[in-house]
Formats: structure tokens, C-alpha cells, sequence
């Protein structure tokens, strides 16, 4: 009966706010739940002092096989043995990846579920299923609380790292409560929200009211918080696009003390941890570039490990702890282009940042969190032998079982690669233009309008190429399929088995030991 009234208890104080005589949500309350069956099973292992998400988004399970194996071979290894650095935390399970209206879903409500413990529809932010899609009068009836907003009531610092624009939908969906994920500034916002005034996106995250505000926030997306009037630091030819004529970067400087926004290379590194506070790093007028591209940017950008560095020095400060979400964002542009090159090598950097994480904290205090919202339909087939150039055609191996002289052919005698992708740009004879969301990617080999292209003569490791695609679309979707859960440090146990997504929220509120303390204080 204890148990019982525990479950019980937690359920009135975390869940979405409820009218009189109202059930608790049905995704919090079955979450709450399957953690309690988890805590059963794992050990007690300690409450958490820090907890830290990674998001790998578009991070499918054949991204991270294909990115270990690339990974080996750049070090002149065959790349199957290799091991990313999140590959080696003890404990595994799959998060099923569906949301309450579609069987592929995107990262808006794969995310709410992860930071709210409420599935919810595609599409929206910080909101139960109960909104309705784009309608700004729904938000009111089914607002859902965030583990960051939690954070911050309990005094703990907060963080949020990514490589797209930090208003973009996973980054969002930590702070901002909103019926659709477009709205990132406010000439996206319906005619209906702006004439009354509800925040867009950008505006949520530098007037957000929880505790003493978000301590760290870095990545792209300066044109969100610049006015349309004012021309963007690093590329001047550009404006930012805000119509209310608000500077949020200023905005958010005058609101905290001991703040500071900085926009390249330079600034963030010689920022002193010590002495800042609340730090909002915008590299970049839209998203960061892919991290192949990094170096030729004109003002400079950090790497997702060396942000996320900074911000662990910052928020470490606290001795409370803090929360800390790092988004590899670009993984799933990569894929949507059609571009594995960009995509695994994406998901390297992000194994970079993990293992970064790992040396900067103590295993014994600080529960990292592994995973991605969803996959992509990205393949890795065929017969090629070990060690052959995952990016490169299918070498199979002889009737001796050794590497062929040649690549393996197709019925109409041509060769193929191990990688592709089920649908997406990389469909022979389809249209050439730039994918969305692959900036500055070079445009693939034309393919023929006819039958598959000839691949004899091309390098399908250029950094140019994408991959072959079976169904023709502008860009790649998503994929369906249940994705990993890798986690280690205190609670990392309750991780195991085939859970729901909403699971992750509920199994690091678990392992901060919220659910405990929020009920002895009843």
C-alpha cells in the first residue's frame, strides 16, 4: 500500500495540471508506473546529483553501426570492432518512437514525450494531446511541465546544447510550450496568436520564468531573435527576421547579471566559465554547419563537444547539480539529404561530446542518457567483406571467402553501395536541388532517368554524393523503428527492456530522486 500511495502521490504533484476531479494524464500516469516496475527490478545504485540527455536526432540503430564502423576506418582500422564512446555505458533498452496521432513520428512529440513523460501528438511542444494543432487557445488546457522547468524550481542549473537552431522543435521542447513547432519567431506565428500577443518560440526561451532562467544556451538560430531591422553580425548582408523589432540578444543580456552572448569562435573561447552565469552562444543565422564544414565558416563555430565542455564547466558550479540536454541535431539533416557522409560523421561528433561529458564528471554522481527521437529509412545491406569502405560499392568476398577483385553487381550489372536509403533525393533521374536542411551540401550526381545510375566511375565516399534512394522525395522522412537507450551512473539500471519514450522522462526524474523527495515533503 505504500508503493500504491507513493505512485499516487507523485501522480497529483508532476502531472500536467489537472481540472477538478480530473484523472491524471493517462502517458504520465502508465510512465510513472513502468517506472516503478523498472525501480523493482534494478538495484539501488544512488540518486543522482546531475542528470544529462543526449539526443541523437535521426540516430537510428544502423546510423550507429554504420558511424562505429566509418569511425574505426578513419583511424585505419577495418571499423567493426570499433566502439562509439556511449556504446560502452552498461545499460541498454529501446524506446518505442510512435506519437498519439502518427506511426512515424517527428521531433517535436518524440521530444515533449522525453522531456514531459506525456506522449502527445506530432507536431507540438511542451503541450499534451488534448491542443490542437496551430490553435494558440489550446495551449492553456494542456500545457505539460518539463524536466527542465523542474530543474530550475528545485534550484538546480540548466542547460541546452545543439547544433540546429536552439528554437528548433527538440531543443523546444525543454522550454517552450507551443501548438505547432514552426513558430519560431514571430513572423511564423498564426495571424490569430501574434494579434494577441502569444510568444513565439525565441521569446519563450529568454522570457522563460522558472527559477532564475536557463543558464546555458548554445547552438544556431540568430535571425530568430534579431530584428528585421538590424543586420546580423557575422554575415551582414543578412537581417534578422523578428517583426515586433525586438533584439532578444540584448533582451537577454539586461535581464541577467554576469550574462554575456556571444556569437563566434573567438568570444566563446575566451569566455570565462567563472564569471558567467547565464550564457547564450547563436552561431549562426539558421542552423550550425555540419561538422565536416565547420572550418570554413566566417566567423568560426565550436564543435557540440567543445559547447558542451563549456557548458558543464558552467553549470557545475551549482552544487545542487544541474540538467543538461546536447542535441546532435545534424544527424538527421544529413539523412533527410540523403547524405550519409555528413550524417555519420555527425553522429561521431556526438560520440565525441559524450565521451567529453565522461572525462568532465564522476560517474558516481551524474546519469548520462543516450539516445535518439527517432531514425531514418537508412539501410546497410548487402555482402560486403570486413573492413570493406562503408561508404564505398559492395566488395564481397570470393567462393574462397576472400576480398572479391571487384564490386558485386545487380542484375543489370552494375554496382551498388552497402548504404542507402529507402526514400529521399538520392532516387535516380529525381530533381537535384538542394534537399531541406542540407546547407551548403553540393548537389549529388545526377542520376539517369531510367534504371539505376552507373556508379563504376563515381566516388561514393565524396562528401558531394548521396546515397541511392528507392522511392523518389524532395527529402528523406523518418524512420519508425524503436531506437537505443544507452545510460550509465546513478539510476542507469531502470534503463532496460522495450519501453515507451515517455519511459525516459520518468526514469530520470527516478534517478534525480524527485519522485521520493516530492513525496516525503507531502
Amino acid at each position: 500500500m505504500d508503493a500504491a500511495r507513493t505512485v499516487l502521490a507523485f501522480l497529483f504533484l508532476a502531472s500536467p495540471a489537472l481540472a477538478e476531479g480530473e484523472a491524471p494524464d493517462p502517458w504520465f500516469a502508465s510512465g510513472r508506473a513502468a517506472v516503478e516496475r523498472a525501480r523493482e527490478r534494478a538495484p539501488r545504485a544512488g540518486t543522482a546529483k546531475n542528470a544529462i540527455l543526449f539526443v541523437g536526432d535521426g540516430m537510428g540503430v544502423s546510423t550507429i553501426t554504420a558511424a562505429r564502423i566509418l569511425e574505426g576506418q578513419q583511424r585505419g582500422e577495418s571499423g567493426e570492432e570499433n566502439q562509439l564512446s556511449f556504446e560502452a555505458l552498461p545499460h541498454l533498452a529501446l524506446a518505442k518512437t510512435y506519437t498519439t496521432n502518427q506511426q512515424v513520428s517527428d521531433s517535436a512529440g518524440t521530444m515533449t514525450a522525453m522531456a514531459s513523460g506525456v506522449k502527445t501528438k506530432a507536431g507540438v511542444l511542451g503541450v499534451s494531446d488534448r491542443v490542437q494543432l496551430g490553435d494558440h487557445e489550446s495551449v492553456a488546457r494542456s500545457r505539460v511541465a518539463t524536466i527542465l522547468e523542474q530543474a530550475e524550481e528545485r534550484g538546480l542549473s540548466t542547460g541546452i546544447v545543439t547544433n540546429t537552431t536552439v528554437t528548433h522543435a527538440t531543443p523546444a521542447a525543454l522550454y517552450a510550450h507551443a501548438p505547432h513547432r514552426t513558430w519560431e519567431n514571430d513572423t511564423l506565428l498564426s495571424d490569430a496568436a501574434r494579434k494577441v500577443g502569444f510568444p513565439d518560440i525565441a521569446r519563450q526561451l529568454v522570457e522563460f520564468s522558472h527559477g532564475d532562467g536557463i543558464e546555458v544556451v548554445l547552438g544556431g538560430g540568430r535571425s530568430n531573435f534579431l530584428p528585421a531591422n538590424g543586420r546580423d553580425p557575422e554575415e551582414p548582408e543578412r537581417t534578422g527576421i523578428r517583426w515586433d523589432e525586438r533584439d532578444l540578444t540584448e533582451e537577454w543580456r539586461a535581464r541577467f547579471p554576469r550574462s554575456a552572448f556571444v556569437w563566434n569562435q573567438e568570444q566563446f573561447d575566451a569566455l570565462d566559465p567563472a564569471k558567467t552565469d547565464h550564457l547564450l552562444g547563436l552561431f549562426d543565422p539558421s542552423h550550425m554547419e555540419f561538422e565536416i564544414d565547420r572550418s570554413g565558416d566566417v566567423g568560426g563555430e565550436p564543435s557540440l563537444s567543445e559547447m558542451t565542455a563549456k557548458a558543464i564547466e558552467i553549470l557545475s558550479r551549482n552544487p545542487r547539480g544541474f540538467f543538461l540536454m546536447v542535441e546532435g541535431g545534424r544527424i538527421d539533416h544529413g539523412h533527410h539529404a540523403g547524405n550519409a557522409l555528413r550524417a555519420l560523421t555527425e553522429t561521431i561528433e556526438l560520440s565525441n561530446a559524450v565521451r567529453t561529458t565522461m572525462e568532465k564528471t564522476r560517474p558516481d554522481e551524474t546519469l548520462i542518457v543516450v539516445t535518439a527521437d527517432h531514425s531514418h529509412p537508412f539501410t546497410m545491406a548487402g555482402y560486403p567483406t570486413r573492413g570493406n569502405d562503408i561508404l564505398g560499392k559492395v566488395i564481397p568476398n570470393d567462393p574462397r571467402g576472400e576480398p572479391a577483385k571487384a564490386p558485386a553487381k545487380d542484375q543489370l550489372g552494375l554496382p551498388y553501395t552497402t548504404l542507402g536509403y529507402h526514400n529521399g533525393p538520392g532516387y535516380p533521374g529525381a530533381s537535384d536541388s538542394q534537399p531541406e536542411g542540407a546547407k551548403h551540401l553540393p548537389r549529388k550526381v545526377q542520376g539517369v532517368t531510367a534504371g539505376r545510375p552507373d556508379l563504376r566511375d563515381i566516388d561514393t565516399a565524396d562528401p558531394g554524393y548521396i546515397q541511392e534512394a528507392a522511392i523518389p522525395l524532395h527529402y528523406g522522412t523518418h524512420g519508425g523503428e524503436d531506437v537505443t537507450i544507452h545510460a550509465g551512473g546513478p539510476g542507469a539500471a531502470l534503463f532496460d527492456g522495450v519501453q515507451e519514450q515517455h519511459f525516459i522522462y520518468h526514469a530520470m526524474v527516478e534517478a534525480l530522486g524527485w519522485n521520493r523527495a516530492a513525496t516525503k515533503s507531502e
